[in-house]
């Protein structure tokens, strides 16, 4: 009798827990998939260095310095559209998901590092005949940018970066799913359930006024990272990181920068802006109090109110 009544109760546990495994389980979604909503006109999907690049060319084609805009992790070139709306008047503007992110998806190596992604941005200008770019990243596109302009500095006009990574750093808040795919315990676990909760409960986070999140921008970064094989990229993108290991190279930066930065940023500590402004030779902090560690999506139109002045500048 005892053992019908352990066998009964285990029985109930497995369905209970088959129940809540089908309510949060969440299969990778094909590129092809996701393509017709998230890649629209203008955007294309073309071969660079070794990955299908999601990318968006924009603007008069005659501007022969271009803006090239960067994302951070586990975000995409949608990141930008304010601020492309508002440059591409008068500035050929390009936007690209990195590998590992976004549309583009995974590098067949498995290589994140540093020096991959400025070879990728390196490959990328040169597909499209660019010689020399204005370059603005955010996050860790902001610690590619830094990266471009330090090692091929004839690539490279004008800096923005904006809450750039690079310095090792201790977060006031980590967004949830990064804490789950920096943990080896739970990382096999966040490439096969991922309830929306955790995604949105990460682009809070990064937000200085997390009511600005709206069921729409929830959707996106859900859906983009769901994208087949970016959930295991993120793993292999923290194992892979390396802060502060090429800060010095900040000093031999030449390029005029522009550096702005979310008081309320709990991913990369605003501290951390007098850093970047101490080392680059050349540089300009604008601090925004309100904001968090995305003020380019954010509040898109103050943030580039402040990069048109900049890039205009002689």
């Amino acid at each position: 009798m005892r053992l019908a009544r352990w066998l009964t109760a285990a029985f109930l546990v497995a369905v209970l827990l088959m129940l809540a495994y089908s309510a949060v389980a969440a299969p990778d979604i094909p590129v092809a998939v996701l393509t017709p909503r998230w890649a629209p006109a203008p955007s294309v999907l073309r071969p660079v260095d070794g990955v299908t690049a999601h990318l968006r060319d924009e603007g008069p084609r005659n501007d022969s310095v271009p803006v090239l805009l960067l994302h951070g992790t586990s975000a995409s070139l949608h990141t930008w559209e304010g601020w492309s709306a508002a440059l591409r008047s008068t500035r050929r503007v390009i936007s690209v998901d990195l590998p590992g992110f976004g549309l583009t998806g995974p590098d067949p190596l498995n290589d994140y590092r540093i020096e991959r992604y400025t070879r990728f941005v390196v490959a990328l200008l040169d597909s499209l005949g660019v010689r020399r770019a204005d370059v603005a990243g955010n996050s860790l596109g902001g610690e590619i940018a830094w990266e471009t302009a330090a090692r091929a500095p004839d690539r490279v006009r004008k800096l923005v970066l904006v809450d750039p990574a690079g310095f090792k750093f201790t977060s006031e808040s980590v967004p949830l799913g990064f804490r789950l795919a920096r943990t080896p315990s739970l990382s096999w676990l966040f490439t096969r359930i991922l309830p929306r909760g955790v995604v949105e409960s990460s682009v809070r986070s990064v937000y200085g006024d997390p009511e600005k999140v709206t069921d729409a921008l929830v959707d996106r970064y859900y859906q983009l990272t769901l994208r087949t094989g970016n959930r295991t990229v993120l793993a292999h993108r923290f194992a892979q990181t390396a802060p502060g290991a090429d800060t010095a190279r900040l000093a031999s930066i030449t390029a005029p920068t522009l550096i702005l930065w979310g008081g309320r940023d709990q991913l990369i500590p605003p501290s951390d802006a007098a850093r970047f402004q101490r080392l680059l030779p050349r540089a300009t902090l604008i601090m925004y109090p309100e904001l968090g560690h995305v003020p380019h999506e954010e509040d898109a139109a103050r943030t580039v109110r402040d990069v048109l002045a900049f890039l205009r500048a002689p």
